[in-house]
């Protein structure tokens, strides 16, 4: 049987970062045929969080339904490609209003964020096709978005992360355009980890093992863990990682995709691609939008900034 990487990590609820209470309220029940519909409500009805100096404007015009954040002013010439999260199973654009905000406020990016297509509803590869077509939209719309072609990174969190990672595959595959950087932040990597029923019972906050199966179950449309995937289902699956672009990968030390992060960030190493690396003690998956305004997640949220200013060309004192 095919097996994921690493052994359970501790208990994640007594070693969790006493500034990250409310995790522990936040691990969602993996009935989730019943629950999905509810699951799906929260982030479509949620309140903008966004802040002032960004301009949002949806497009329709992609193939894909996108939603695009833009600095009123001090624009880098620079852009991101961000795919939400939401265990390819729900999440929608708008409940990454404030990250995607803060990144064309603070990096004067273009942040082009996709309203991909879910599963079990739409499954592999729908949501990857529908990050192609944005990613094809964004190079052809790059003029008219004051952005340079050269200058765009892909990124997404948690099942968006995985995506993000899968579409760099595609892309470098395909050689045409190819990103400068991508973003991974704790991302879905590895169909293998579900498929450890071990995990079930490690107490794992927010996403637990059991959601885990039960959204890559409705993605793949069959159990994870089998011997062979299509190409670009799982990003972990891939065996030549050569010539991808530098990513950034972080992740929760209680986080239960922590093992399969921390794999992929060493054959990325291991097969030259430049990687930056960031793990936080105490912090199960999700960490940072559940406590946005405590310092752990402003540390995390500064380490990726910096790490999109250097590969995107933006000095400090440019935006």
């Amino acid at each position: 049987m095919n097996r994921g990487v690493g052994a359970a990590p501790p208990g994640p609820a007594a070693h969790l970062h006493p500034d990250l209470p409310r995790a522990r309220l936040a691990a969602l029940p993996f009935h989730w045929r019943w629950a999905l519909p509810l699951w799906r409500l929260g982030p479509r009805l949620a309140r903008s969080q966004m802040g002032p100096g960004v301009v949002v404007r949806e497009h329709d015009d992609a193939g894909v339904r996108v939603r695009a954040y833009r600095p009123l002013q001090g624009g880098s010439g620079a852009a991101l490609l961000w795919l939400h999260g939401g265990g390819l199973i729900m999440g929608a654009p708008r409940m990454d209003d404030a990250r995607c905000g803060a990144w064309a406020r603070d990096l004067g990016l273009v942040v082009v964020s996709v309203a991909y297509r879910l599963a079990p509803e739409q499954p592999f590869p729908a949501a990857l096709d529908d990050a192609h077509r944005a990613w094809s939209w964004l190079q052809g719309s790059a003029g008219a978005l004051g952005v340079d072609p050269a200058r765009v990174a892909i990124g997404g969190a948690s099942a968006g992360g995985g995506l993000a990672a899968c579409l760099a595959h595609r892309l470098l595959d395909e050689g045409g355009a190819q990103p400068a950087a991508q973003l991974l932040v704790y991302p879905m990597l590895d169909d293998r980890t579900a498929a450890r029923h071990e995990l079930d019972e490690a107490g794992h906050l927010v996403w637990h093992n059991r959601s885990n199966r039960a959204g890559w179950r409705a993605y793949l449309g069959h159990s994870p863990g089998a011997p062979e995937l299509p190409a670009y289902a799982s990003a972990a699956r891939r065996a030549d990682l050569h010539g991808l672009p530098p990513a950034w990968i972080g992740v929760g030390d209680l986080d239960l995709f922590r093992d399969e992060n921390r794999a992929y960030a060493q054959r990325l190493e291991r097969a030259g691609v430049a990687v930056t690396r960031w793990e936080v003690a105490g912090a199960p998956h999700g960490f940072d939008a559940l406590a946005p305004d405590v310092a752990l997640a402003a540390a995390f949220a500064a380490r990726h900034h910096a790490f999109l200013r250097e590969r995107l060309g933006i000095a400090d004192g440019e935006v």
